[in-house]
């Protein structure tokens, strides 16, 4: 049964490591305490690692297409979030400073996991059920919310241990500020392209950042590939059993969207 469970998730082993990489580097990107900086790099590592799964499985996506599945129908995650722990740690004592630090972590931890598990499901959709050869941005809205709804409806979560560890792993041999991490990836042009409020999906900015993060992943002692690496491990066990049934319920739900569509189509 172990090996059987197993081959079930073969065909998502080629994106697995790649779709890791972001789920970390975006989440780490989203901590930058900058206004709008902290959406711009989320949606350009995440958007790329999207485009990514969909140019492995031959499947067109436009910029609405890949908007939609970053973001869903929701609006970008403010930067407040982030400015509070800024502004608390200029008032609050070491004590409570440490216990907000964790907080954050576990926090960080648990938004890696739910990005994994999300850029997952659309490989698997990706793989199993797209038709035709390109993806628009309703469609994107579609499969993004039977993904949601996948997710809400499965008990339990991914663990978000093997991320929290990944991590800390990584961070004691090589630890950079956010900021840092955004400048390097933007080959130190970040605030050029935002003084010029310059798109998101300039080809400029996404190639650069993309070879950071591709750079940053090639080698064997860097933050991220020692976290990847980490993780990975972890995932890639026989036994999964979150994953397993966050996928059966997708293939239900969207099963289930076809039959109801007069055409059978979802």
């Amino acid at each position: 049964m172990t090996v059987e469970l197993s081959r079930r998730r073969d065909h998502l082993r080629g994106n697995r490591r790649m779709i890791l990489g972001r789920a970390l580097v975006g989440t780490a990107l989203a901590t930058v305490p900058l206004p709008l900086v902290d959406d711009y790099l989320v949606e350009v590592t995440l958007g790329s690692g999207y485009r990514r799964i969909a140019r492995t499985r031959h499947v067109d996506v436009d910029d609405r297409a890949v908007a939609g599945l970053v973001h869903g129908r929701t609006q970008a995650r403010s930067w407040t979030k982030t400015a509070v722990f800024g502004i608390a740690s200029r008032v609050l004592s070491r004590t409570w400073l440490r216990a907000l630090a964790a907080l954050a972590t576990a926090q960080r931890a648990r938004a890696a996991a739910r990005t994994y598990v999300t850029m997952t499901l659309f490989d698997h959709y990706c793989a199993r059920h797209h038709v035709g050869a390109g993806l628009d941005g309703e469609r994107a809205l579609v499969v993004r919310d039977v993904i949601a709804a996948a997710i809400a409806a499965t008990p339990g979560a991914l663990s978000f241990e093997p991320f929290r560890r990944g991590a800390a792993l990584a961070a004691r041999a090589t630890l950079r500020a956010p900021l840092e991490l955004a400048d390097l990836a933007s080959g130190g042009r970040l605030r050029g392209w935002l003084d010029r409020r310059r798109e998101v999906a300039e080809p400029e900015a996404v190639t650069a950042l993309e070879q950071a993060i591709e750079a940053e992943m090639a080698g064997q002692d860097g933050f991220f590939a020692r976290a990847v690496t980490a993780i990975e491990l972890q995932l890639s066990a026989d036994t999964n059993p979150y994953l397993d049934a966050v996928l059966d319920r997708f293939d239900a739900l969207w099963a289930a969207r076809a039959s109801a569509s007069p055409g059978g189509s979802p």
